[in-house]
């Protein structure tokens, strides 16, 4: 009982840390740009550690170990998805982050995706806007959901409480700093949290390992659990799993078309910077990565016979460690079940309230109006994803890998295209968002033989295959190509 209660301690002094920050903010959030985007004034370390945060979630401490667990076909499915998502994320500060920084300046000064895609294609009907701002909540409930789901499963291990309640409770903080502080306050908790997860995923099985004696004896239990060794590869039937491969490392493609990590590039202080905030990116990325994957394989080997397996981190955590220890290193899941919920609730806010609302209803962008409807799109969204996350059997591995795909397939392509492709036309763009979310979305619900396959993989191919064929069959505004090739030499 005193544990219980030295841990909840604990909690409530952090959750009470991260309310303050966004108190401390709310005063500067009169504006939708500052609110949105903190007015393009991050640093290097804030815009890594942010992009990062947000981007691994609930699903680094509570997913990726949880399907590390299931020995034998889990762990390899775990090392080729950490792959695929360290490939990706290298990728993605390599060849995105400038680029999108450069152009989203230029392009109209746009504040968030739907605004880029809108002003990169001089969309006056704004399609392509009122299209993207529909996937981003569709995608963004599910992944909030998934986050809130995590929190559930926290509160529920730690505490004992309801399933139910501990969803809402984890809810209802990220959404009052979500709501107050916006944007800035939002990258200054990840900071924070980021630095808490990175730590905590070191400590947790470096500590595990000593306590069962060493690497040997690790091994030795992993082998009395199972005839069969790990294994580097997904094996079916003696052979590679081609499919199962495929889909791992297909988890990489999502990152060029997730709103809340692009958002961090675009409000970056200076292009300039981007180098300095991927060395950092790479580095805090490749750890907690490997960490998390050591977690579940030697969390196998400590505790068996977990009937959840995602909650393998937390039972380590309560049964190796003093309750003030116990309690400092459980924060590491809040804290990355808070960074990314609150990013998603952020983009979804500016999606509803600028791409949806203003845009139909033909109000005005700037001013308290707007960040006040932001606001309460906060709370609405916040609500349904409650009720998306209520079945207490909820995967957060699953719902995490639903949305990412979607974002993937309907944002990925459209976005290197935009960025890279000189001769991409605003038809191609529209035709190619649409037919990448459709194809997700279908093939997410499709199982048995070439189904089987991670949803990204399909939809981000037919996606950029349409992109390409119906530019190619549409007309390209000269004042668009002369805009894309002013990019390049533009400096700031």
């Amino acid at each position: 009982m005193l544990s219980t209660v030295i841990i909840a301690a604990i909690f409530i002094l952090y959750l009470g840390v991260m309310v303050a920050i966004g108190i401390k903010h709310y005063s500067k959030t009169d504006s939708l740009s500052e609110y949105i985007l903190g007015g393009r004034k991050l640093g290097s370390w804030v815009t890594a550690m942010s992009a990062q945060a947000s981007d691994m979630s609930g699903w680094l401490l509570i997913g990726l170990p949880g399907t590390a667990y299931v020995i034998y076909t889990g762990t390899s499915e775990a090392i080729w998805t950490a792959i695929g998502l360290f490939i990706g994320t290298y990728l993605n500060w390599l060849f995105v982050a400038k680029r999108l920084r450069k152009y989203t300046q230029v392009a109209g000064n746009a504040i968030t995706i739907p605004d880029f895609f809108e002003n990169r294609f001089r969309d006056h009907k704004h399609i392509l806007r009122i299209v993207s701002g529909v996937f981003i909540v569709i995608f963004f409930l599910v992944y909030t959901s998934s986050q809130f789901a995590a929190g559930g499963k926290l509160f529920n291990t730690i505490f004992g409480m309801d399933y139910t309640i501990g969803l809402i409770v984890c809810a209802v903080i990220i959404l009052a700093y979500t709501a107050l502080g916006g944007f800035t306050a939002v990258c200054w908790t990840d900071t924070i949290q980021g630095t808490i997860m990175f730590f905590a995923l070191i400590i947790v099985p470096i500590i595990a390992v000593i306590s069962m004696g060493g690497i040997d004896d690790v091994s030795l239990r992993l082998a009395q659990l199972t005839p069969e060794s790990l294994g580097f590869f997904p094996q079916i039937d003696g052979r590679i799993n081609g499919l199962l491969l495929a889909s791992a490392l297909g988890w990489g493609l999502g990152y060029f078309g997730q709103p809340h990590i692009l958002v961090r590039f675009m409000a970056i202080e200076s292009p300039d910077m981007i180098h300095k905030s991927r060395v950092i990116a790479m580095i805090w990325v490749g750890i907690t990565l490997a960490a998390a994957i050591i977690i579940g394989i030697v969390g196998k080997a400590f505790m068996p016979g977990l009937e959840d397996g995602e909650t393998i981190y937390m039972s380590m955590i309560n049964t190796m460690f003093n309750p003030v220890i116990a309690g400092i290193l459980l924060i590491a899941i809040l804290a990355a079940i808070m960074s990314t919920a609150s990013s998603q609730l952020l983009v979804s806010a500016s999606s509803v309230s600028r791409d949806l609302y203003a845009t139909i209803f033909k109000k005005d962008t700037e001013g308290p109006s707007i960040v006040w409807a932001s606001r309460l799109t906060v709370v609405i969204i916040s609500v349904i994803a409650i009720v998306i996350a209520i079945d207490p059997d909820s995967s957060v591995f699953g719902l995490v890998s639903c949305a990412w795909g979607g974002f993937g397939s309907a944002f990925g392509p459209l976005i290197l295209f935009a960025l890279f492709w000189r001769r991409m036309t605003l038809p191609g763009a529209i035709a190619g968002m649409i037919t990448g979310g459709v194809v997700d979305l279908l093939w997410y619900n499709l199982e048995g033989g070439i189904f089987d396959i991670y949803e990204i993989i399909p939809g981000f191919i037919a996606s950029a295959a349409v992109i390409v064929i119906v530019s190619l069959c549409s007309k390209l505004p000269p004042e668009i190509a002369e805009e894309f090739d002013s990019v390049k030499t533009t400096k700031f």
